[in-house]
């Protein structure tokens, strides 16, 4: 009798949770309503068969418990009729969860011709963009083309990469009403791009491209996530989508920087720091550097870099160290050797030349330190 009410409670108060949870699915802002049905009927099938077979479970239960004089069940060896229905029942029900799902893919995986290309580059903790230029292609590109330099690993000699858009931050923007197909590319472990508003989503696998595609419809300020454990750093790994009225759009594109003139070396009167501390800044962004540190003083997976160099870290067992370039090196080339207090020991240990561990160095010099020495780096 116990284990019968129990269960009776249990779909009911399952039922009701569901009707009256604040845990619905965030507001649609494209054009995969489609998704949300499927996922209504998905619920609604493997509700029903949850709510009638544990309600004949307590029926049984309770017709069939044990007393005097009362009904038994009686056992049988084979009932073919009961063994048809069960199939026939069970195969329905699985039909009708996979067949939305196949005819949902099949437009998801069918891209518009005329559709926006957008490159989603993924690292360990952050994300990339990329836009096609006046040609409306994206050049080719290749992980033996990656450097500090060029992190999208764009190929220096396909001319359809020259004017190709690149967005160095977390954010991208989109015009409204136009559909986007999205590559997806990994430089490091497996990741996933989500934005909840939009339904869509795809894994960013190590040398492969993935893709979909998606119409944004409802301008706004949207949330990018990975949806895959990548590693300590996940829950900070966040990127913004700005969706946008056309007009805004291409407004903002035009502030974007090309490939042609990202890979073209400055001229000396406007580069603000010496050449090493300059490579040191271009390999903190290639190497993912500054997705566990900020140059503005914000917290973040890592210690802050502004004003790192000079200060007195105080390290886990409460002894201190001050962080000059002996210090710096040392952590660079083995992050795992010390531990300062209030970070978890998560860096890994990158395969950096000594030139290239000096450059860093000398970013973080002029991040902090006395004016004298800053001063000196630029």
């Amino acid at each position: 009798m116990t284990i019968a009410w129990v269960l009776l409670l249990i779909v009911v108060g399952s039922v009701l949770f569901h009707v009256f949870n604040p845990w619905w699915v965030t507001p649609l802002a494209s054009n995969w309503k489609t998704m949300d049905d499927t996922l209504t009927i998905t619920v609604v099938i493997t509700g029903l068969f949850f709510v009638a077979i544990n309600l004949f479970v307590v029926y049984a239960l309770l017709r069939f418990r044990h007393r005097e004089g009362g009904a038994h069940a009686q056992p049988q060896a084979d009932n073919r009729k009961l063994e048809r229905w069960l199939i026939a029942g069970t195969s329905v029900g699985v039909a009708a969860l996979l067949a939305p799902g196949l005819v949902v893919y099949a437009k998801y995986v069918n891209e518009p011709h005329d559709a926006l290309m957008l490159e989603v580059l993924s690292q360990q903790w952050q994300w990339r963009y990329r836009l096609p230029g006046p040609d409306g292609k994206l050049g080719a590109s290749d992980a033996r083309f990656f450097t500090a330099t060029n992190p999208f690993g764009l190929d220096p000699q396909d001319p359809r990469g020259q004017d190709d858009l690149l967005v160095m931050g977390n954010e991208v923007h989109l015009p409204v009403g136009r559909a986007v197909v999205v590559l997806l590319r990994s430089h490091d472990v497996l990741h996933d791009f989500f934005v909840p508003q939009f339904r869509a989503r795809m894994n960013t696998v190590p040398g492969q491209v993935s893709r979909f595609w998606f119409t944004p419809q409802v301008p706004g300020r949207y949330e990018a996530l990975c949806a895959q454990l990548c590693g300590v750093g996940h829950p900070d790994m966040r990127g913004y989508v700005v969706v946008e009225e056309p007009a805004q759009y291409a407004a903002w594109q035009q502030g974007l920087v090309s490939f042609a003139v990202a890979s073209r070396p400055a001229a000396a009167p406007a580069v603000a720091m010496s050449p090493q501390a300059e490579q040191g800044r271009q390999l903190a962004d290639a190497k993912g550097c500054m997705a566990c540190h900020t140059v503005d003083g914000s917290p973040r997976v890592g210690p802050t870099w502004k004003g790192l160099f000079g200060k007195d870290e105080t390290m886990a067992d409460g002894s201190t160290e001050r962080v000059d370039e002996a210090y710096l090196r040392a952590f660079i080339l083995d992050p795992q050797a010390k531990k300062v207090k209030g970070f978890p020991p998560v860096m890994p240990k990158l395969p950096l030349s000594d030139e290239e561990v000096s450059a860093l160095v000398a970013y973080i010099r002029t991040l902090g330190g006395p004016p004298g020495e800053q001063k000196a780096q630029r």
